[in-house]
């Protein structure tokens, strides 16, 4: 078909708005005895379109994670100016991501049901009104409330991108879709610890929440200028002849999905151990400030873009299910390395070395979860995308404050945080292992 990507449109072409019955489609205005037949929607968007999506999308993701990553400098700030301890700021974490994993089961049920647009502007409103609230807030609990509606709010933009690819790509195409997707959204958790550094020299962490608001009325007006409708009204009628309930036990009763389900839950749980732990153990136990603490976590966060990116090759190639193989067990080597190399008193450099390769892990793993679980169930995306990040977020935000509560009160130290890392790790392994079972997996299609 021709390129429309002139005319600055971004609607979709009218063959990937209403596909046909069979999935697969002819380009527009071509031979149909010599067109390739599309078997996807997406298949027959130019490249310069695909790219304006992937870097909305990547940004709208990357909506979360800024919310979550770029106050953790502020955490030791955080301490002292409500005269609380580490455990208690640890919490406002995990209401953020409890508030992530509850709008997520909301927005993504909904957006399956009445389209992707209407779920993902109201959510997003709610974000810049909760990120305000935050920056307003006289009171930890009160910060606490905020935060929890900030991740609620937060959650549309991760659910509706996956969910808007794959509405328009399947297969091996999902695979590099997907990826490229996150390597826009990952440069946030690279970014958000230098960006959170650097505004508190200039600024009180009140304007750090600020920041998120404006950020959030930018995705907000963005959504409603370029993010087109990808869920045609036939398809939504398909999703509503089905109940909340019935499209949940379809995605429940899949053995497969339920395995990387659980690995995708002990992978982020692990990853939010450190990023939770991470500023008290760098600059209490380590000396960093909060400048040294942002370069070193960027730092560190580039292992995520590099698993990230190395995963959608070697997926597509071998099979997801086998870099997951390879990811997990190297979850658990690596945290169980820094362990070791704390009890020897090997410092700075024996917790980095072992850390950033548990974080590349974690990069490997986090595409392959989706593919397996948004190729299998693309009549519920939204759905299955809502269960994954409902999942991640809110068993790591049960799971991260054991951090501070083995700590009990003294200094977070690089073995308590790898502990619940390599506990996260192990199951991880197991639920590889004995439900999706790698050899029974299909390989992905073309």
């Amino acid at each position: 078909m021709p390129d429309q990507t002139s005319t600055d449109s971004v609607r979709l072409p009218q063959h990937a708005q209403h596909p046909t019955s069979t999935g697969a489609i002819r380009t527009l205005g071509s031979n149909p005895a010599t067109a390739p037949i599309m078997l996807h929607p997406g298949d027959a968007i130019p490249a310069r379109r695909r790219l304006l999506y992937i870097v909305l999308l990547g940004a709208l993701t990357a909506l979360g994670p800024f919310t979550i990553d770029l106050y953790l400098p502020a955490f030791p700030v955080l301490e002292a100016d409500f005269d609380t301890t580490a455990a208690a700021i640890q919490l406002t974490l995990t209401g953020t991501m409890i508030g992530f994993a509850l709008g997520q089961l909301i927005v993504g049920p909904l957006s399956d049901k009445i389209g992707r647009r209407g779920p993902l502007l109201v959510v997003t409103a709610v974000h810049v009104v909760a990120s305000t609230a935050a920056a307003l807030a006289p009171s930890l609990e009160l910060l606490s409330v905020a935060r929890v509606l900030m991740g609620a709010g937060a959650a549309a933009g991760g659910v509706v991108a996956a969910a808007v690819i794959r509405d328009l790509f399947g297969g091996k195409r999902l695979v590099v879709m997907l990826s490229r997707m996150a390597l826009v959204s990952g440069v946030a958790p690279v970014l958000a610890p230098l960006v959170g550094s650097a505004l508190l020299l200039v600024m009180p962490w009140r304007g750090i929440f600020v920041v998120l608001a404006v950020y959030g009325a930018v995705m907000l007006v963005s959504a409603i200028l370029f993010i087109p409708e990808t869920l045609p009204p036939a398809r939504r009628s398909e999703t509503g002849s089905t109940t909340v309930w019935q499209r949940y036990r379809s995605v429940f009763s899949d053995r497969v999905f339920v395995g990387v389900l659980i690995i995708g839950g002990m992978t982020f749980s692990g990853l939010f151990s450190y990023l939770s732990s991470s500023s008290f153990l760098f600059q209490e136990s380590y000396g960093f400030d909060a400048q040294q603490y942002g370069v070193l976590f960027a730092i560190n966060s580039l292992g995520i873009v590099l698993g990230v990116q190395s995963a959608s090759r070697l997926a597509a190639r071998f099979g997801p299910q086998w870099v997951m193989a390879f990811s997990t067990a190297s979850l658990v080597i690596a945290g169980t390395g820094i362990i070791v190399a704390d009890q020897l008193g090997l410092g700075l450099w024996g917790t980095m070395i072992p850390l950033f390769l548990f974080i590349t892990s974690c990069g490997f793993t986090f595409p392959c979860v989706q593919v397996l679980a948004l190729d299998r169930h693309g009549k519920a995306a939204g759905t299955a995308q809502s269960i994954i990040g409902a999942t991640n977020f809110g068993v790591a935000g049960l799971i991260t404050p054991v951090v501070g509560w083995i700590s009990a009160g003294s200094d977070i130290t690089a073995t308590t945080m790898a502990s619940v890392m390599v506990g996260c790790a192990v199951i991880a392994v197991i639920s590889l292992w004995a439900i999706v079972r790698p050899r029974t997996v299909a390989r992905l299609t073309p």
